[in-house]
């Protein structure tokens, strides 16, 4: 009797349009004999058998037992969903626990205010504080997945973005009138006072002439403060600037602030911020920003003052002298109603 399998595969080839010669080749070659090959392309023709699914031909000694390849099959796939069930399940309560953690840490410090002033308090400790928050639970300092995830290969690769330390505003219109300032910063405010609100993107106060402010809350203010960790690290050029020894960054300070038009209250302010944090240093090299910073922080005022500046250091501690080209220093004429404001950052070595 003729061997199914054969038939099988005379008539899937057949099928597909192969030649007979081509076929009777092909199973010659595969070890079956001359006389079953003819008599099954007999049986084919005469169309004494239905044409069967597609059955893939292999030398009847090498026949696979299509039920334990079946098993074999559903095995490997069992073994790959359950990797992946575990996976995703260890990646579930590693973020659950993480939640967890933070939820417990803004209960046991009740309020987002005072996470903003422990990020402070680190800073002022360490002034190379990590851009993003760090939140201290139980004496170890604990980090957000967010910054496992995102910050992390930027901390270890040293690109994080630095902050936008303490820029501050005066205002000072001709009379005493109502002013609205908006601050469209793209990055995270991480201070503020008086408190930014977010609904109108800035503050409302009423400005006075001698540059005092009362803000929505009542409450007396000498200027407007803040400070910002930007989304993107800003690409400062430093190939203009100076360089300064540490022990001589008050008198450049107080030159170069007066030349660009800050007044002596304004400019010493400036310095009692940041001297403390240059005079160490064996050598500073200094660079006041312009667009680098600007359009990062774009700062609308209404009603629109007829003068405005805004100062913004970038400064690198340096361990030698290095080249570079002197910065252009444009003085500023106050007139009319007039907006100052100055901040920095510190560039790391």
């Amino acid at each position: 009797m003729i061997n199914p399998q054969l038939l099988d595969f005379i008539k899937q080839q057949l099928l597909k349009g192969v030649e007979k010669e081509t076929i009777t080749k092909e199973l010659l070659g595969g070890g079956w004999a001359e006389v079953d090959i003819d008599e099954g392309f007999s049986l084919v023709n005469n169309n004494q058998l239905q044409v069967p699914q597609k059955v893939p031909f292999l030398p009847e000694d090498k026949l696979i037992n299509t039920t334990e390849q079946s098993k074999l099959k559903n095995n490997l796939l069992k073994k790959k969903i359950s990797f992946k069930i575990i996976l995703y399940i260890i990646l579930v309560i590693w973020i659950l626990l993480e939640i967890l953690n933070f939820v417990n840490y803004i209960k046991q410090k009740n309020t987002y205010q005072k996470i903003l002033e422990q990020y402070r308090e680190e800073r002022l400790i360490n002034p190379q504080t990590p851009s993003p928050i760090i939140l201290t639970m139980g004496g170890v300092k604990y980090r957000p997945v967010v910054w496992v995830i995102v910050y992390l290969p930027l901390e270890i690769l040293g690109i994080t973005s630095v902050p936008v330390y303490k820029p501050i505003i005066y205002l000072y219109p001709t009379q005493v009138e109502n002013v609205k300032v908006e601050l469209e910063y793209k990055g995270t405010l991480i201070a503020d006072y008086p408190k930014y609100d977010y609904l109108i993107k800035g503050w409302n106060v009423t400005a006075y002439p001698d540059g005092k402010i009362i803000n929505g809350d009542g409450k007396e203010y000498s200027y407007i403060f803040w400070e910002g960790i930007p989304n993107k690290p800003a690409n400062y050029d430093l190939s203009t600037g100076f360089i300064i020894k540490g022990e001589d960054t008050v008198v450049f300070l107080q030159d170069t602030l007066s030349k660009m038009g800050l007044t002596p209250k304004e400019y010493n302010e400036f310095i009692v911020y940041w001297y403390p944090k240059m005079k160490d240093n064996k050598y500073n090299l200094v660079h006041f920003a312009g667009e680098e910073y600007t359009d990062t922080a774009p700062l609308i005022v209404t009603p629109k003052p007829d003068s405005m500046l805004r100062v913004f250091m970038v400064f690198k501690p340096l361990d030698r002298i290095i080249e570079v080209n002197p910065q252009e220093i444009k003085s500023f004429n106050r007139t009319g109603f007039t907006v100052i404001e100055w901040g920095g950052t510190e560039l790391r070595k």
